[in-house]
């Protein structure tokens, strides 16, 4: 469990896509995929999404899987189809979240090589804080 305040955005959210996973998440009461962030910097890898229902729902911390970015070769960078973008190194994707100089939505892909668990951590939980977990 990571405090909501301390996750950095690289790259801005579709807000139709938020107002769906919101809808979603409420009718579920709980998140079903953990977060993908850099654990040195907090930076949101995958699960931008998420962190924005999160804020809306005023929870206090979310489901992560914490990594070494930079150094983690099981973490692998893609850039999605028709995002303007030929190549991202990932010192840019940390540069873009220390900044706040966020890239457009749907610009990164992040792939983790030992696939996320499915889980169920009921929306009650995550509005307590982080501590004790």
């Amino acid at each position: 469990m990571v405090p909501l305040e301390t996750l950095l955005p690289h790259e801005q959210v579709e807000e139709h896509r938020v107002d769906n996973l919101e809808k979603m998440t409420l009718r579920w009461r709980a998140y079903t995929k953990p977060l993908l962030v850099d654990g040195k910097t907090g930076t949101i890898l995958d699960g931008h999404h998420r962190t924005k229902v999160a804020e809306r729902m005023e929870l206090l911390c979310l489901p992560c899987v914490l990594v070494d970015y930079l150094e983690d070769d099981r973490v692998t960078l893609a850039v999605w189809p028709n995002s303007g973008y030929d190549s991202l190194e990932k010192e840019e994707v940390i540069q873009a979240a220390l900044s706040g100089e966020l890239f457009p939505p749907k610009t990164s892909r992040h792939l983790l090589s030992d696939h996320l668990p499915p889980i169920s951590i009921p929306l009650s939980r995550l509005s307590q804080p982080a501590m004790g977990d």
